[in-house]
């Protein structure tokens, strides 16, 4: 018996609506939205900013579904094309498709749902956007089976990242813009440092089935390195767009916070101690993306930003 016949048989055909709603919504833990929305609406309201000092809510709302529709879709894809890997690892076992509180086709469906809608919005904000987001749809599949062809899936993982802020800048403006890209690397490098970080607590699991990643592969001392390096070359490229776009002093105040949180995340977790791993890769990041944005809007409104 399948084990989606069998939790058929558990819980009878047909389960309620919502009930499939919020198991889905837990599957791709619609809540860590808050990593990479931050930073899309940084590109998204610096963009307006430079074009005519007023916000544009319809713009910014596109902005929103496409960021959450897109990475929605990305994470089903991952849970579904990851979810013998992660039957076989105890930290992962009790995920919605392997415990079949989500069937596979349910999970294709809100996946599906999920691009259309992304897609859908996209083409109502420019012809560009709409040429590039299937473009932007690639890595996030891609991502996925990285861990079974290369040590380095992280670097995937922070391309698809990097997508958002460019995408943003591109849907409020129609163009390009070597700034967001800019900003695009700095939230890449950012996310595939933390990623690292979160992929220490399975070394274990992924030497024992083969599953590859810089920690499986290098160790987690290296690994906590490489993470340090990135989030250094983070703040590089973060000071580097404060340059280029004229950034005032509210700005800046959000990069020595930021400093400060990485720093703070690098003293908790330690090669013989990753007991407070989950709260540098969930508290502590998801401040830093808040953080930077709350400053990076006061700053914009300061300076003339006005609804």
């Amino acid at each position: 018996m399948s084990a989606d016949s069998a939790t058929s048989d558990l819980v009878g055909p047909e389960p309620a609506q919502p009930g499939k709603i919020k198991a889905f919504l837990r599957l791709v833990m619609i809540e860590h939205s808050v990593f990479a929305l931050p930073f899309a609406y940084i590109a998204a309201f610096t963009a307006m900013y430079q074009q005519d000092r007023h916000i544009h809510w319809w713009p910014l709302l596109l902005v929103t579904v496409c960021m959450v529709g897109l990475r929605t879709f990305a994470m089903a894809a991952n849970r579904i094309i990851d979810r013998e890997i992660d039957a076989r690892n105890p930290r992962t076992a009790s995920r919605e498709l392997v415990t079949g509180a989500v069937s596979v086709r349910s999970a294709w469906t809100g996946a599906l749902v999920a691009v259309v809608v992304f897609l859908g919005a996209a083409a109502l904000l420019n012809p560009l956007c709409l040429a590039l987001a299937p473009v932007a749809v690639v890595p996030m599949v891609v991502y996925p089976y990285g861990k079974r062809f290369t040590n380095f899936p992280h670097a995937i993982l922070g391309l698809a990242q990097a997508i958002g802020p460019v995408g943003a800048w591109l849907a409020i403006t129609g163009s390009w813009s070597w700034d967001a890209v800019i900003l695009g690397l700095a939230v890449g490098i950012w996310i595939g440092g933390f990623d690292l970080i979160f992929a220490c607590q399975d070394v274990r699991a992924d030497r024992a089935h083969g599953v590859k990643s810089v920690p499986a592969r290098f160790g987690i001392p290296a690994a906590l390195h490489g993470a340090r390096a990135c989030h250094a070359v983070t703040m590089a490229l973060l000071v580097w767009y404060a340059l280029a776009t004229g950034a005032g002093v509210f700005f800046w105040v959000g990069l020595v916070i930021v400093a400060g949180a990485f720093l703070y995340e690098h003293t908790i977790v330690r090669p013989h101690d990753l007991s407070r791993l989950n709260r540098a890769f969930f508290s502590v990041n998801g401040f830093i993306g808040m953080a930077l944005f709350v400053c990076a809007l006061l700053d914009l409104v300061v300076r003339g930003l006005t609804p």
